[in-house]
């Protein structure tokens, strides 16, 4: 049996809704910035003025990465159109504007299923490029991760994918996945290279010995998603990040938090457990895809941070409020870790981009 919402409580929950946007964001961005950052709805088609080349379509677009994403896009001159897969968030969207977030940015909010191919087709339809967040909560309500949502990730992997390749309009996709996807892999049966890099792939067998469904799912999706790319024809690039921080990171997103720190011993111990900032990988996500007109492409690493030391560890595990041996272990003596990461592809690719930019001015 449901209920009637009140005024005050749904005025509550628009609120809640605007202070996870302005989390996400961050709280020093600049002034010029701020302006463009808000939710203009249109319905349904796109000013006419906004040139086409700059319309792009973001998965999971109210998630905590679906959100920095989308600000980010807006913050470079994009018109985004939000997928989401329920009337409640449009509302939402709408709700925002009416209470006060009125500026130049353009955003069109679009009902459609990641499990119904057609209906994402006409939704990417008139947009130049796609980002499938793949951010999807516990259906079950609860902070985990279970096997049977990897097949969630991998049928809408799928799907998107198989979307991009009916929609003319589409150029490019940009996936994201995750670093669970590269690490994970038996070492004690072969020598393995220490340097982690774009070209590792985690082990399936490995993942599903030691239930390890988060990782198992990213992997599986994105094998997917490169599969009917190739098929296909799809422009496709794949974005692999470590544990997803930013302002309440935890509270945002509680399901992926704790199903990527399953096994966060064994990361901490092997030098693997890495994070990065919510606007940061956002704005990965930006170069990747606009590096996409050239010659960019394939899979790329994206983290800010690894996890090194106890101290840092301990500051991790007060964030997302479990204990630090949870995460570090009875370390006891220093071990040196026998594995690195490498994020150099990415490192370079948004470093040509930050120099284009200034030759440009």
């Amino acid at each position: 049996m449901g209920f009637i919402p009140t005024e005050e409580s749904r005025r509550q929950e628009i609120e809640e809704f605007k202070r996870m946007v302005v989390a996400c964001a961050g709280l020093s961005r600049r002034k010029d910035e701020e302006e463009q950052l808000g939710f203009h709805l249109r319905s349904p088609e796109i000013d006419d003025d906004v040139g086409e080349e700059k319309i792009v379509c973001v998965t999971s677009g109210v998630s905590f990465l679906g959100l920095a994403v989308v600000n980010r896009l807006l913050v470079r001159g994009y018109a985004v159109r939000i997928l989401v897969d329920n009337q409640e968030d449009v509302e939402k969207l709408r709700e925002m504007r009416r209470l006060g977030s009125n500026n130049n940015g353009v955003v069109e909010a679009v009902v459609a299923s990641l499990f119904q191919v057609e209906t994402l087709a006409e939704a990417f339809n008139g947009c130049r490029g796609v980002f499938h967040t793949a951010a999807f909560a516990d259906p079950a309500g609860l902070s985990g991760y279970t096997k049977s949502m990897g097949e969630i990730e991998v049928k809408a992997a799928e799907n998107v994918v198989e979307a991009c390749s009916r929609t003319s309009s589409v150029r490019s996709c940009v996936l994201t996945s995750s670093l669970l996807a590269c690490i994970w892999r038996d070492s004690t049966l072969q020598d393995y290279p220490c340097v982690i890099n774009h070209e590792s792939w985690s082990e399936e067998t490995f993942c599903r010995d030691k239930r390890l469904w988060y990782a198992l799912g990213k992997l599986r999706a994105e094998k997917a998603a490169w599969r009917i790319a190739k098929e296909k024809g799809v422009k496709l690039a794949t974005i692999c990040p470590g544990l997803i921080t930013g302002p309440e990171f935890f509270d945002r997103n509680p399901t992926s938090t704790v199903a990527y720190l399953k096994g966060a011993q064994e990361m901490f111990a092997d030098g693997l457990l890495a994070t990065v900032d919510v606007m940061k990988l956002a704005e990965a996500q930006a170069c990747v895809f606009e590096g996409m007109k050239k010659t960019a492409g394939g899979r790329y690493i994206c983290y800010d941070n690894v996890i090194e030391s106890e101290e840092t560890a301990e500051k991790l595990a007060e964030e997302v409020g479990m204990s630090a041996e949870r995460i570090c272990g009875n370390r006891g003596a220093y071990i040196p870790a026998p594995f690195q990461l490498s994020n150099r592809k990415l490192s370079n690719l948004m470093s040509r981009t930050l120099r284009s930019c200034y030759n440009q001015r």
